[in-house]
Order: structure tokens, then sequence, then C-alpha cells
């Protein structure tokens, strides 16, 4: 198509390039590109993008961690760089420094929209905690995800192995078959799972039999879960419903080459995630920082969450 053929496309209103301009905006687009510098100050690089049906800008091949970039740049290279590796030569871990968490919950908000989650069910709590004597006090904040437990007592109290450790460190369900005992709820010292009862956000809510609202007594959710790589509507009688579910690191983002949903969401910068066995990774430095600690560490669960203090 000619420039001029084009320009009297935009003139009409025709054209897809027009649209996306007039909805994102020149400054729209650097703001959706603020994590990619290299690509701020060309936001028709974006509009290229999203008419081809892209989700995401891909990283430059040349990224260089040695020069300033976004932490989250540095973090998405390098989980490409782990991805190569043999799944079994992973170990991902988790960072999360509370000098600069501010309680946003914009990691929880991000995770409950993520997976999809029901009431009742939160993978990415954020404990708050007060400190302090009146009028000297203040809020601390600890995000608390499941801590993915080397040696997980969640795991051999399962009667039918429903939850099991991934050759990458993972800890997981097999929603297909979790019976709902919930003994793992009970091994687990950190209150890392959580039972779906069934709730729905729209309990509450008129049902009537049409297209829009469900019959009475069924989810009304029809949007899908991503979680462990499977498609899943939630309904009545089928799983999840009356299973035990937990944080997993968002393994569905991180096979497919993305970070987790909490990670990429955190507006503080102050969570960190990646492959610890990789000596160059950005969570093998901080977690030989000499202020870093792990929450009970006397249990000998050795937790794959760190936090820096």
């Amino acid at each position: 198509m000619s420039n001029k053929e084009e320009m009297e496309l935009e003139e009409s209103g025709q054209s897809r390039r027009h649209f996306l301009k007039n909805v994102l905006g020149l400054g729209g687009a650097a703001v959706v590109l603020g994590a990619y510098q290299e690509f701020a100050d060309n936001p028709e690089q974006l509009l290229d993008n999203l008419e081809q049906g892209l989700t995401a800008v891909a990283l430059p091949d040349d990224f260089d961690p040695t020069q300033p970039n976004d932490v989250l740049m540095r973090m998405q290279a390098e989980l490409r760089r782990a991805l190569q590796k043999p799944v079994n030569e992973r170990r991902w871990v988790m960072v999360i420094d509370l000098r600069k968490c501010i309680g946003c919950h914009a990691c929880t908000i991000a995770c409950v929209a993520e997976n999809k989650l029901p009431p009742g069910v939160v993978y990415r709590q954020v404990v708050e905690d007060e400190i302090g004597t009146y009028p000297n006090v203040s809020k601390r904040f600890m995000p608390r995800p499941c801590l993915q437990c080397a040696n997980p007592p969640c795991v051999p109290v399962c009667p039918v192995n429903a939850t099991y450790t991934r050759a990458d460190g993972i800890v997981v369900m097999d929603y297909d078959r979790c019976i709902g005992c919930r003994y793992c709820m009970n091994a687990c010292p950190y209150n890392s799972r959580y039972f779906d009862f069934g709730f729905s956000k729209y309990d509450e809510t008129p049902k009537q039999n049409d297209s829009v609202l469900a019959e009475e007594g069924e989810v009304i959710e029809s949007l899908p879960a991503f979680e462990y790589g499977k498609a899943r509507i939630r309904r009545r009688e089928r799983s999840p419903i009356g299973n035990v579910r937990k944080c997993h690191f968002c393994a569905h983002r991180l096979e497919v080459g993305e970070l987790p949903a909490c990670v990429s969401t955190c507006i503080g910068r102050s969570t960190y995630f990646g492959d610890a066995s990789d000596p160059d990774n950005l969570v093998a430095e901080l977690i030989a920082s000499p202020n870093v600690m792990r929450l009970r560490e006397e249990l000998g669960t050795e937790p794959k969450v760190y936090y820096l203090v």
C-alpha cells in the first residue's frame, strides 16, 4: 500500500494503525513500553506488534546486563537463558526485598487475575505488621507466596500423590488426583495452601437461565484459568473446586518465557525471580547478600523464597 493510500485510509477512519494511535496515543505507547527502554522512543514498534496480534514486545537480542536497564529486562533475559537448560538443571528462586515493599497489594491482585482465583483463595498474601509505639508507629509488609520448599512437608502426607515436586523444584498440585482431604494444608508450616470451596464472586447476584447469567447453583465464571498449562473453567463438581490450591510460581508462564505475574506487576521492583543455579543470575547475587533470610529455617524445609531485610 502506498503512503498516499494509507493516508486516505487513516483520514476515513478505516486504518487499524489510526485506531490504535487514537486509543494509546504516542505518550500512552511510551508508558506501555516503559520497561523496554530501547522501544520507548519508537512507539511505532508497539503499533506494529499490536497489529500483528502480539501480546508483548520481545527483548532485543543484544541485551547487555552490564548496562543500565530496568531490572525486569534483566530478569526476562535471564529467564530466557535458563529455559535453554535441561529442566532438572534449573533452580527457580524468588527474592523479596522487604525494604522496598510498600504494601500496595498489586502482586496479590495480579495473581488473582492471572489464575482466576475465587474468594477465599489467595496465592500471594501480603502480611501486614504494625511496629513501634504510639505516636512513632509504622507498618511493614511481607508478601508470602508458597515458599516452594526443597523439603516440603506437604508432599509426603498426601495419600494420593496429588502434590509433588517437579524436576525444576516447583511444588505443584494435580487437581485430577486431589481428593480434598486437606492433609497438605495441615502439614504446611507457612499456611500457603488454600481450599477451593466453590465460592464465586457472583454468588449474591441474580441468576437466570440465559446466555449472560448462569443457572441457579452454577459458578458463573466463564473465563478459563491456565494453571499448569491446562485451560480450566470453574464448574460445580469439577476440579479445581473441591481441591487444594497453591502458588506455583506461575509455572504456565515460565514455560512460555514469561515471569510470574507478581514479579511483572510489582511497582516497587521489590520481587525478583530467576535461576539460582546460574552464578551470573540476579537472584544468585541477591541470596548471597549478608542481609538475606528465610522463614522458619529451623524446620529444615529449605524454602526457595528469600527475603532481604
